[in-house]
Parts: structure tokens; C-alpha cells; sequence
């Protein structure tokens, strides 16, 4: 295969890493994500597949004060490649060049305004206030003779800056996330102005070279995937079938925190693709295990462990020796699976995942793509559209979608609640327009009348977002009507819960799930 022009994420921990990596792709051109440390030496042996046209310095949660942060060699920056450092790498690269770099008076989060100074490389073509993403607490305050700052806030007086002979550039907001308004035209402006690089990625190219890959992983072993009914799972699944053909089984495991009518859905839908299906049933099994834990890291650490027993069970029975899941990027950066990043919240396919796998090999065919990307590949493969565009369910379910402790009684308030939300929205032709929604069974109890006499029952939150990957989020707007007739149904057809209440908190700070 011909070498492609390629953009380098160099990766400091920061949640979006691989936001980055995203965007550039967005623009047709490749990326991967390298590893902070990357020598020169490393740099010159990638080339030998890659055609490097320039780096991006990633975001991190350190701080470039502390003596164990995460560090970049300084030969990079004379490689004579552009470099783009965002946020944390904004602010390495100042304090490399010897610019004053310290912790601000007051710190930025959310969205910010900046002021551009000169519209040149990476602001080349944008106006004079601008509408940016903040997230820092160190600041840059100035920089060396022969830098030019291009940009500030009320707050960050060195807020972008270049050195325009070796083409050094530093961005302390984040462009990649969508709450930056012409964030993906600062990265073009980087990748075709200043690294002149040229289009050459597409899904195409993506399904391609997955389907050699799953077929290298797997060898002429016989498979078994994980099969929930969600887009990540079955997209993974129609690319191993691709791959490795009738050697491919397909395994749905119901352990009961499944949504309303999933199961029978299951079968009808997914009995008709080129695969063998099996069915579980292991909503026992689970519930044993389940049944009065409260911590929700540890409701995922033990589904992922029981999901794992029961997959290696049914590959003894039809002599599969490796797994393939439908993991995608977001679960793993939330698991904090990376060295320099925080864990943000455990995924069952990832951190719940036990050290003692009894599988040659797991096989993870979606693990560098975000939902938008595995909706496109899913439509190219052939995925019905019903599929394609269902709304992301967790792994574990409903049971990090019921607070506190589990029992029987509450999984099904929350299983009904949360029929309720959705059948609302798709009666109000809403349901395309969130990327998720869904009710949560809050562990709160509070007073209310029904009947004339007083009532004290469970809380029940409604959850509406907006997203584009899922690594940001806005709360979608519900009309009133349709909210109305939402809490009118959740309080008058389930006994137990007389309050509903609507989360309106935007991702960050929240996470989407409540758990």
C-alpha cells in the first residue's frame, strides 16, 4: 500500500487525544496516535509506511510544573516538521522555548472568548473574536524573542502563538471539540496550510484494511463476537463476517438489564444475517452476582467479568479460541486505559475485562473509531439504517442506570421508566434528533400526593443529549408537552416513583450515563 501523507497525535493523556486524530481524518487525511516520548529515531522508522507531514502535541490532565508529567523529546521540535501543540502541549512547547509559564490567577473552563491578534498560519482567514474551549489551569504569560502570539483571552495573554521558521505553533484552547466554532477550520488551516499535506483517508480505505487485519488476528481459528443489538457491536460483527466468513459466531447474552422487548428483537433481527446466533439466557447468573451492589464501578467490573465467563463457556462449546468485541475509542479513553490519562468511568469491555482470559487472542476491529465513524462504516457494509442510527445502550445496561444498590424491583421501574421516555420521543418524532436519551432510577426518595394521600416514592431523572462522538455532549431541549406527557405516564403507570425531574447538565462537567 502507498504511503500516506499522515498527521502525528503525539498522546499526554488528555480525554481528547484521539479528538484530535478524529478530525484530521474528518479532513481525508490519516492519523495516528503516537506516544509522547516519540524519538526522532522512532520518527524516521514510521516513515518507512507513513509519509509524516507534521505532529500535533496533545492536551493531558498534568501539569508541566511537576516533575513526573509526561514529556516530549526536544529534538522533535527541530525535526523540521509543523508542530501544533493544544492545551497541555500549547504549554510544553512554551516552556521548552523558555516562554513564562505559570499557574493562572483564574482558570478557564468551558467556552471562552478569544481575541485573535494576527490571523496568520492556524488563525489564517478568522475574524477578530472568536469563540473557543477552554480547559487549563497553567497559563502562558509570554514568550521568547522570535515568537509571535497570535491570540489572547481576558485571562491568557499568550492564548496561540507560532515560530513561523520552523513552523511551531501553539493553540491553549481545544479546536477539536465542537464547541470551538471554527475549531476544525484551525486544524485545516494546520494540516493543508502549514503541513501541506494531502487528502488520502476515507472508510473505504478503513473497512479495507481492518478486514486484512481481523483476518491476519484471527488466523483460520473459529471466532465468537459479542452481540448486543447496538451499532458498535453489529457493525464489528458484519466486519468479521466480511473477514472471516461462516468461522464467525455470534453470541447475545440477555443478563437482564436489557431494554424493554430486547431480547425477542435480538433473534428476529439478527437470525437473518450470514453468522450463527446464539442466544443466552443468563439473567439468573447475573442478578446472583448483582444483587445488592451499590458501587457502579464495581456493577461494571463484575458484568464485564461474568459477560467474559459466559463468552469463553459458549467458545468451548463451538471451539472458538479467539473473542471479538465492538469496543470503541470512547470506552476505552473513559477506562483510562492510556498511561498518562484519568480514569473517568470503568467499561465493562475494558476495565471489567479479568487478567485471566481464557482466549488466544481479543479482537477489537472498531477500537480507534468514535460512534459517528462505526454509523458511516455500518452504512457502507450494509447495515439496515434502523440499526445504524440506534441509540447507544451500555454494555452493563440498565443496571448503571438504576442508582444504588440493585434489586429485581428496581431494574424493572427503571426498565419501564425508561420504555416510557422512548416511546414519548418516537411519538413526538424526536428520537433522531438526540444522539441518547433514556431515564434514570436516581436512589432519592421524596413525598408526593396520589390519591389524596401521602405518597413517598423513588425520583426518576430524564436524560436528553446532543453529540457528535459522545466525548462532548450538550442537553437536548425536550419541549415542555413532551416532558409533560413523560412525567405524567412515569408517575401514573408506576406505582413506585411519584417525582421526575430532567437533567439539563452539559458533558463536561456530567458524563452522559449517570454511572
Amino acid at each position: 500500500m502507498e504511503r500516506l501523507d499522515t498527521v502525528l497525535v503525539l498522546d499526554f493523556g488528555g480525554q481528547y487525544c484521539h479528538l484530535i486524530g478524529r478530525r484530521i481524518r474528518d479532513l481525508g487525511v490519516y492519523s495516528e496516535i503516537a506516544p509522547p516520548d516519540l524519538s526522532p529515531s522512532e520518527l524516521a522508522a514510521l516513515g518507512k509506511r507513513l509519509d509524516v507531514r507534521g505532529l500535533v502535541l496533545s492536551g493531558g490532565p498534568s501539569s508541566v510544573h511537576d516533575p513526573a508529567s509526561p514529556r516530549c523529546d526536544p529534538a522533535i521540535l527541530d525535526s523540521g516538521l509543523p508542530v501544533l501543540g493544544i492545551c497541555y502541549g500549547h504549554q510544553l512547547i512554551a516552556q521548552m522555548a523558555g516562554g513564562d509559564v505559570r499557574r493562572g490567577a483564574a482558570k478557564e473552563y468551558g467556552a471562552t472568548r478569544a481575541t485573535v491578534k494576527r490571523p496568520a498560519g492556524v488563525l489564517s482567514g478568522l475574524e477578530r473574536s472568536q469563540k473557543v474551549w477552554m480547559s487549563h489551569a497553567d497559563t502562558v504569560f509570554a514568550m521568547p524573542a522570535g515568537w509571535e502570539v497570535l491570540a489572547s483571552t481576558a485571562h491568557t495573554p499568550v492564548a496561540a502563538f507560532r515560530e513561523p521558521r520552523r513552523g511551531l505553533y501553539g493553540l491553549q484552547w481545544h479546536p477539536e471539540v465542537a464547541h470551538t466554532r471554527n475549531g476544525q477550520r484551525m486544524l485545516s488551516n494546520f494540516v493543508f496550510r502549514v503541513c501541506r499535506a494531502r487528502r488520502g483517508w476515507n472508510m473505504g480505505r478503513f473497512i479495507e484494511e481492518t478486514v486484512r487485519r481481523t483476518r491476519k488476528e484471527a488466523g483460520g481459528d473459529r471466532c465468537i463476537i459479542g452481540l448486543s443489538g447496538g451499532v458498535d457491536s453489529s457493525t464489528a460483527a458484519l466486519l468479521a463476517s466480511r473477514a472471516i466468513g461462516r468461522r464467525l459466531v455470534a453470541v447475545y447474552v440477555d443478563h437482564g438489564f436489557m431494554r424493554e422487548g430486547e431480547s425477542g428483537f435480538i433473534a428476529r433481527t439478527f437470525g437473518r444475517f450470514p453468522m450463527e446466533l446464539r442466544c443466552v439466557d443468563a439473567r439468573e447468573r447475573f442478578m446472583g452476582r448483582l444483587r445488592g451492589v451499590s458501587d457502579p464501578e464495581r456493577k461494571r467490573r463484575i458484568i464485564g467479568e461474568e459477560f467474559i465467563r459466559v463468552f469463553e463457556e459458549e467458545a468451548s462449546r463451538v471451539g472458538a479460541r479467539h473473542l471479538i468485541q465492538g469496543t470503541i475509542y470512547p470506552d476505552r479513553i473513559e477506562s483510562g486505559f492510556r498511561k498518562h490519562s484519568d480514569k473517568i468511568k470503568s467499561h465493562h469491555n475494558v476495565a471489567g475485562i479479568p487478567a485471566d482470559v481464557r482466549f488466544d487472542s481479543i479482537i477489537e476491529p472498531l477500537r480507534d473509531l468514535y460512534k459517528d465513524e462505526v454509523r458511516r462504516v455500518g452504512a457502507r457494509l450494509g447495515l439496515p439504517r434502523r440499526l445504524v442510527w440506534r441509540q447507544p445502550f451500555p454494555g452493563p445496561g440498565l443496571s448503571v442506570r438504576v442508582m444504588g444498590e440493585l434489586a429485581e424491583e428496581k431494574v424493572e421501574i427503571e426498565r419501564r421508566a425508561d420504555w416510557i421516555v422512548t416511546s414519548e420521543l418516537e411519538r413526538a418524532r424526536l428520537d433522531r434528533r438526540p444522539w441518547q436519551y433514556f431515564a434514570v432510577l436516581t436512589d432519592t426518595r421524596s413525598v408526593g400526593v396520589k390519591g389524596d394521600s401521602r405518597a413517598y416514592g423513588y425520583v426518576v431523572a430524564v436524560r436528553a443529549v446532543e453529540s457528535r462522538e459522545a466525548m462532548t455532549a450538550s442537553f437536548f431541549k425536550i419541549p415542555y408537552d413532551v416532558l409533560e406527557r413523560i412525567s405524567t405516564r412515569i408517575t401514573n403507570e408506576i406505582p413506585q416513583v411519584n417525582r421526575v425531574v430532567y437533567d439539563i447538565t452539559h458533558k463536561p462537567p456530567a458524563t452522559i450515563e449517570w454511572e
